[in-house]
């Protein structure tokens, strides 16, 4: 949880390129030794699962902060929908992958092959890339004056204003829509398997688990992300350059984002018809992706320099959430026996999130 906020300061005190760097080798080599550890005991695979957080921790603010210093304004939300989009095609890539490698390999494989991905994209990434466009030695002029006077940091961060960080009402109003979003996103991560298994008679779709229909059914949310998260990317920015105000764009977005969401997921109560369910889910990841130019990339308007360090905190604080609503939803389905109350908890923590960041998000540059 909290190497984000490590992973963000080192990121814009040293380059986001070093840190992602050795967050993805990190991780990977904790990857490859899982099964050894595995075997050594419970207490050892813990262990190195914690290990491999906080490798992992300290990636996701280090590649904000290095677009930051290289994408221009208008181009950023695109870039960062794109490398959110890996995320869920990794889903997708992982449950199809996987499947076949311990069908007919064994599940150690599956460990030290995606491991070992890790460890060459590390070798490349150290090889072909750099974190500041002046470091690179085949960057036109032109190309180095346009992300001069477009990117939106320039150089590495000082020390962060705390102080000023805590009673700063827009960066607020990105930590609390992180904490909403990453609650209703990590309660479908972690419960989607069974909503889709659970009998019809306490709400969910009662697909059998060896049904070709459940795979597909766990696998479309995730190719929905992937499309959605494109396009919303690709609106976002091309309104930012048609001369949209930034706030707008960011605004109009995430209240899409979020509230449509809510919607579709208040909506899923009140449904009998097992297909109007699957279409509100796919409609759920549809809007969300569109949500993607909204508090997902308004760290960089806010403090350019302090990007990583911005996105590292706020992420922080969201994966409290991503910890507590799995366990939430967990009891809640044990006491109830009911799908509904979920999705309409779902349903109102993304309408407090949405709202909170229509009132008082801001574009504006707040931290020098």
């Amino acid at each position: 949880v909290f190497t984000m906020m490590l992973g963000g300061y080192l990121a814009d005190k040293f380059g986001g390129k070093v840190v992602l760097a050795y967050g993805v080798l990190l991780w990977s080599i904790f990857t490859v030794v899982t099964p050894l550890f595995a075997y050594s005991g419970f207490w050892f695979l813990i262990l190195i699962r914690v290990l491999m957080g906080l490798g992992e921790g300290i990636t996701f603010p280090s590649w904000h902060a290095l677009y930051a210093r290289w994408i221009p304004f208008n181009e950023r939300t695109r870039a960062i929908a794109f490398t959110n989009s890996g995320m869920s095609f990794g889903t997708v890539f992982g449950y199809v992958v996987t499947a076949i490698i311990i069908q007919y390999y064994s599940w150690e494989l599956v460990f030290y092959l995606f491991g070992a991905l890790g460890i060459i994209w590390f070798f490349f990434w150290q090889k072909k890339i750099y974190a500041y466009p002046n470091n690179n030695p085949l960057i036109t002029k032109n190309e180095l004056k346009l992300i001069a006077e477009e990117a939106p940091a320039k150089e590495a961060a000082q020390s962060l204003p705390i102080s000023k960080l805590l009673t700063n009402k827009p960066f607020l109003a990105i930590v609390i829509a992180t904490f909403c979003h990453n609650w209703t996103f990590f309660t479908f991560i972690s419960y989607l398997p069974k909503y889709v298994n659970s009998p019809v008679s306490s709400g969910g779709l009662g697909v059998e688990l060896e049904s070709s229909l459940f795979i597909i059914m766990v696998l479309i949310p995730s190719i929905i992300s992937v499309l959605s998260l494109l396009l919303g990317g690709y609106l976002a920015d091309s309104f930012i350059k048609k001369g949209v105000k930034i706030i707008i764009v960011r605004k109009l977005a995430n209240s899409l984002g979020f509230f449509g969401a809510a919607l579709c997921l208040f909506l899923i109560v009140f449904q009998e018809n097992i297909f109007n369910m699957i279409i509100l889910l796919c409609i759920t990841n549809l809007f969300s992706g569109i949500g993607a130019g909204g508090f997902g990339v308004n760290h960089a308007d806010l403090g350019p320099k302090y990007t990583g360090s911005l996105y590292g905190i706020a992420g922080s604080i969201g994966m409290i959430a991503a910890i507590i609503s799995p366990i939430i939803t967990g009891f809640l389905l044990e006491s109830l026996e009911s799908w509904a109350i979920i999705f309409q908890l779902c349903s109102l923590v993304l309408v407090i999130g949405g709202t909170t960041y229509l009132f008082f998000a801001s574009a504006e540059k707040q931290f020098e």
